[in-house]
């Protein structure tokens, strides 16, 4: 039996601590927060459970039904046609089906034929390899033409990168297009999952199979150092206790790996330190009325400064319309520092004229959601910049969302990623 210590209950922590556990191994998992679940955890929105930040399941996230099966709640998984639409020039436009590109006034003919054919094939390919070398930008231009990178896509990347809007890589964007377009009932339908009672449903029930097992959970109790001793790890301290171990798993953002683990070798100190991330303040509206019937609506307006909607109610059936509003954007930002009343009356403002019909009286509730490491910038071959898994300090694995490239931060990626570091341990 290994002594195993998990830094982090989020997804890929708690997959990772169920999969060391069910293997017959002796698991502490700590994390700082009062609840398990990460990112993926609920909140009370005035007696309504929901994500703090917004989920959603595609066809192709095989992880996720495999663990669900497995926990038992495989019966729990939903489906929903959806669609997703274009605010651009004081005007809605669906998006997404062949139907919607042939109509989509903003396009010509052959703009049209050339983004239809690069999305189809990117959905078909198997790996983007050839495109890594390639800017996210790069490959739009050569594909579907500067015209249409500038008209659809510029717009959205500066709001959610700024600075890095055109170091965004080719694999990343490429990799998103083909996940989103395989999750379809049909040609012409979109189709996108939930987790029947959110995705605390899978939380809970990975705590409950963790502790059932004799997993030990430890909330509240931040990790404070990875210990060592001749080149190995052999503990952790957290929350001011020592948990000692034969095998660490930290699942912690990277831009705190080098105070967490000071006896690693400078030189991997320094690549986890040039991993750049962007930070999000959510907001999650409770509103009297829909704004749309599209549960995605990408905004490409001059003078409006999000990248777009989530209307999660028109996924996930909710006693009333539920929104999230992110506000991507590197901590460094002016912007960052604005009080919550300030993004709360800016993205309620952006949300009526997304839907006139919509006043000051149809607003129950907003809450807001802040996470300083929401979003890895991955650039061009990326890849070569993320340290292995497996440090230079024996017993002791490194990952987090950045690991999950080319794909992007998900419940399927957590799933996959945390079981395969408790996989090796021996």
């Amino acid at each position: 039996m290994t002594r195993v210590v998990v830094i982090g209950a989020g997804l890929m922590g708690l997959a990772a601590a169920w999969e060391a556990v069910r293997r017959g191994h002796s698991v502490d998992l700590v994390e700082a927060d009062v609840h398990a679940g990460g990112m993926a955890a609920h909140f009370d929105f005035d007696g309504v459970s929901i994500e703090r930040f917004y989920h959603f399941v595609c066809k192709s996230d095989a992880p996720t039904f495999e663990m669900m099966a497995e926990l038992g709640i495989g019966d729990k998984m939903r489906w929903r046609d959806t669609s997703m639409a274009y605010r651009m020039a004081g005007a809605l436009h669906k998006w997404g089906d062949p139907v919607s590109l042939l109509t989509f006034p903003h396009l010509t003919l052959v703009e049209k034929f050339r983004t239809g054919l690069q999305m189809f094939l990117a959905t078909k390919a198997r790996s983007f390899a050839s495109i890594e070398h390639l800017t996210s930008r790069q490959w739009i231009e050569r594909g579907s033409g500067k015209a249409v990178y500038a008209k659809m896509w510029k717009r959205l990347q500066e709001l959610k990168f700024y600075e890095y809007a055109d170091h965004v890589s080719a694999s990343w964007i490429a990799t998103r297009v083909r996940r989103i377009g395989n999750s379809r009932r049909s040609l012409f339908h979109e189709q996108l999952g939930y987790i029947e009672g959110g995705s605390q449903t899978l939380v809970d029930a990975l705590v409950s199979a963790f502790m059932a097992k004799g997993g030990r959970l430890h909330l509240a109790t931040p990790a404070e150092q990875v210990l060592t001793a001749d080149g190995r790890v052999t503990g952790v301290r957290a929350g001011g206790k020592e948990f000692p171990a034969d095998a660490v798993i930290s699942t912690v953002p990277t831009p705190l790996i080098s105070t967490l683990v000071p006896a690693l070798p400078e030189a991997d100190k320094n690549r986890y330190d040039a991993i750049e991330n962007i930070g999000v303040v959510c907001l999650l509206f409770k509103l009297r009325k829909s704004v749309s019937p599209h549960f995605w609506i990408n905004i490409v307006e001059p003078d409006i400064e999000i990248p777009g909607i989530i209307e999660f109610s028109n996924l996930r059936p909710l006693p009333q319309t539920m929104v999230y509003v992110p506000y991507y954007m590197p901590v460094t930002h002016p912007k960052w520092s604005s009080p919550d009343a300030a993004f709360t009356a800016e993205a309620f403002g952006y949300i009526k004229r997304l839907n006139p019909a919509i006043t000051d009286d149809d607003l129950i509730d907003a809450k807001v959601g802040r996470l300083r490491y929401a979003q890895p910038v991955c650039g061009p071959n990326f890849q070569q910049m993320i340290p292995p898994v497996q440090t230079a300090l024996a017993g002791l694995q490194i990952a987090d969302t950045c690991y999950y490239y080319p794909e992007d931060r998900g419940i399927a990626e957590s799933i996959r990623l945390g079981r395969a570091m408790a996989q090796v341990i021996r």
